[in-house]
């Protein structure tokens, strides 16, 4: 029986949007849950990078767009964006800690959005990631990227755990759109 729920699909399809109206609904219902999830950062109508949000509000650097085309040593890098792995896990990995050493008695929600290639250069985020799946207290509400390129080892356990349903966003939307359309063809020519 799955426990965890994952949400996969390509970028910008509306993962996040659909994890942060997830999380206002269960938190009107007084559910416990943290976590963070990760935003869009623009300027000008351009994406300079991506910030990390925890659900107290405490936000940070995730990446950014990089200012030159010289890579330091101690630099992490997904494309153009340069990971700041110091202030990722400065905002994470305290709200991850936080979720698995709360009472045991009581089930919360862990929002985890996303694990991705800029995330897992962060091998503490990966331990805490499966200390977050292994405690029996917990259900992760997650979003994990879909196949492309070499497989993230991280992602890939995660897809192949018995306790873990992944939804394709993708696929949830399209068939949510025939269904909507062909209740359209019925309400308006009254076929059932």
């Amino acid at each position: 029986m799955a426990r965890h729920v994952f949400l996969t699909g390509p970028p910008g399809i509306g993962k996040t949007t659909l994890i942060q109206k997830v999380t206002q609904a269960l938190r009107s219902s007084d559910v416990p849950i943290d976590g963070f999830y990760t935003e869009e950062v623009k300027e000008g109508g351009r994406r300079r990078g991506f910030d990390v949000v925890t659900l107290s509000g405490k936000r940070g650097p995730l990446s950014r767009v990089s200012s030159d085309s010289s890579a330091s040593r101690r630099e992490y890098r997904v494309g153009q964006y340069v990971v700041d792995l110091v202030s990722f896990e400065q905002l994470v990995l305290p709200v991850l800690r936080n979720v698995n050493h709360g009472s045991d008695s009581e089930k919360k929600i862990c929002v985890i959005d996303e694990i991705g290639k800029m995330e897992l250069f962060s091998q503490a985020f990966i331990r805490a990631v499966r200390e977050t799946l292994t405690d029996p207290g917990t259900v992760v509400l997650g979003t994990i990227p879909v196949p492309k390129g070499k497989p993230l080892d991280l992602v890939e356990e995660i897809r192949s755990r018995k306790d873990v349903k992944v939804f394709n966003w993708l696929q949830v939307l399209r068939h949510w759109w025939t269904q909507k359309k062909h209740w359209t063809v019925d309400f308006h020519t009254g076929s059932s």
